[in-house]
């Protein structure tokens, strides 16, 4: 026959084990808005029974159970679900970024607009043709000045943009580098506690929430993968070991971090999407800004010189033959030896090249100034250094208008008053056909066609690129919500369902408290109710 105090134990199992499990719902109900946290449960179990002896055997016939305890306290959390909120975690990180720099990139471009580049671009061509109309006209030349001091700053404006926001990307890829060695830092650190709280026996649920909800921020900065092992968590980015349990194996420098792109080892995430966005999209669109600014400024074109035009002595001209070849022609000093005696079709070094063998209205006649310069301390053209050449800004009638010239009565070389035939030119230049430099990035533009042709293109290429991002980053969006919805199904605390618990808990433990309380009564009836007979 078993003991009566057999029972108290029991109970007081019991009460400790409801106690426990009260306390746990009422952690899981404290932490219900707590990021990062997961629902914890009383994982019971029935004690281990007693053999119940026969009186005069020593075989066992049965056995009696002592009661309930609990082995541990769990947390709830699904690794597959985990897994794949990582995986598109890390998607949605990339997207983001992309949608955010090319939104940046639309408002820099600033196309549609009145104020864009494209309108001042308009502006300069429509001043040319107004000129061609009075090409002595002061207030003519004068707008040809202003329109093409208003494109020139706008080139400027656009050039310095683009390039504050690549050192802007480069500077976010600084500091979500630093980020990812604080985080992989503190990773190492809570492998090294949950590793020595659990070496005891003891559980660390709270530090593993925080240990996961650091992995899950990691997720979304660069692409990771990792494995749990007795000594914590071992966090890779493909094949480059980042922690490897209680150790941080790689730290980063941004140099360091950009290198892995070329490997494969990064290739998603936002610092990936940082540096796509700065190497191909900004880089694209400052390039394709260059080659405009270029090919209008230096680049071949091929244009027809009209019968009677006069070309500056000593030039060399390259001349486009029926057959479309080429070959170079010098011309003479004498007006005689310059002057066409029909139209030429030559290919000249863009506007430069074209203003330069055209005639100012100034005295004495000066021909071979180049509209466009170069700003002090630069040696290349670019968006962000060309501007108006200072002989034309400080004076307006060193700008070629006229192709003719005629030797007056006293010896002296003249314009032929009226003549617009190189002001004509150079506001043709706007519809003429000429070749754009392939990008460097791979992307790919337009490489022949008109300079609003190009321009439209680039537009447009910004408009699909920016739908496509904000559709990507919309997506993966979706996908991430729906996962940590899963997620939070399994791991989330639902108060309704503690509520449900703790009412559950409380009951059990009144019970066992009133089962104590019988043994207790029990005991008092052996001790102080038995052996008063006869008293």
């Amino acid at each position: 026959m078993r003991s009566t105090f057999g029972g108290i134990e029991i109970a007081k199992r019991s009460l400790f084990t409801q106690q426990a499990a009260l306390t746990t719902t009422g952690h899981n109900i404290a932490n219900a808005n707590t990021k990062g946290y997961s629902r914890q449960v009383v994982n019971m179990v029935a004690s281990r029974p007693i053999e119940y002896p026969g009186l005069m055997r020593s075989n066992v016939p049965g056995q009696m159970g002592q009661g309930v305890e609990f082995d541990q306290i769990k947390r709830v959390r699904e690794g597959f679900l985990d897994n794949q909120f990582h995986n598109e975690n890390k998607a949605l990180g990339e997207w983001s970024i992309r949608k955010d720099t090319l939104d940046k990139l639309e408002a820099i471009i600033n196309e549609p607009s009145d104020t864009g580049i494209r309108q001042t671009i308009e502006g300069f061509w429509n001043a040319w043709q107004e000129l061609s109309k009075s090409p002595e006209n002061t207030t003519a030349r004068v707008l040809v000045k202003e329109r093409a001091l208003a494109m020139t700053d706008a080139f400027n404006h656009t050039a310095r943009q683009l390039k504050e926001l690549s050192g802007d990307l480069t500077e976010s890829v600084s500091i979500k580098t630093n980020e990812v060695n604080t985080i992989l830092s503190q990773v190492a650190k809570l492998n090294e506690e949950i590793y020595r709280i659990e070496g005891l026996g003891n559980s660390a649920n709270d530090l593993r929430d925080q240990r996961d909800l650091l992995v899950d921020n990691l997720s979304s900065i660069i692409n990771i993968s990792y494995t749990e092992e007795a000594n914590g968590y071992n966090i890779q980015m493909g094949n480059v070991q980042l922690v490897a349990g209680r150790q941080v194996a790689t730290v980063f420098t941004r140099e360091s971090l950009e290198a892995h792109v070329a490997t494969g080892n990064l290739n998603s995430g936002e610092v990936y999407g940082m540096l796509q966005s700065r190497d191909y999209n900004v880089a694209n669109y400052q390039f394709q800004l260059d080659s405009m600014l270029k090919v209008l400024v230096q680049g071949d074109v091929q244009v027809t010189l009209p019968k009677d035009a006069v070309i500056p002595a000593g030039t060399t001209l390259t001349v486009v033959n029926p057959d479309g070849t080429t070959q170079p022609r010098t011309f003479g000093t004498t007006i005689a030896e310059r002057t066409l005696t029909e139209d030429l079709p030559v290919i000249v070094k863009g506007f430069n090249g074209l203003h330069e063998l055209g005639y100012s209205g100034s005295s004495p006649l000066t021909s071979g100034i180049p509209f466009f310069s170069l700003k002090p301390g630069t040696t290349e053209f670019s968006a962000e250094n060309v501007t108006v050449n200072a002989t034309v800004l400080n004076d307006v009638s060193n700008i070629s208008s006229s192709l003719r010239t005629y030797m007056d009565t006293d010896g002296t070389e003249k314009v032929v008053k009226g003549n617009n035939d190189m002001a004509l030119l150079l506001a043709g230049i706007r519809g003429k056909r000429v070749s754009f430099e392939p990008s460097p990035t791979g992307r790919p533009i337009l490489t022949d066609g008109t300079f609003d042709e190009f321009f439209r293109s680039m537009v447009g290429e910004l408009g699909v690129q920016s739908q496509e991002a904000a559709r990507q980053a919309t997506n993966q969006q979706i996908l991430v919500d729906q996962v940590d919805s899963r997620r939070q199904a399994v791991s989330g605390v639902s108060l309704d369902e503690e509520m449900v618990n703790m009412i559950k808990f409380q009951h059990a433990y009144n019970a066992a408290a009133r089962s104590l309380t019988t043994f207790d009564e029990m005991l008092d009836k052996v001790i102080n109710g038995m052996g008063v007979v006869g008293r």
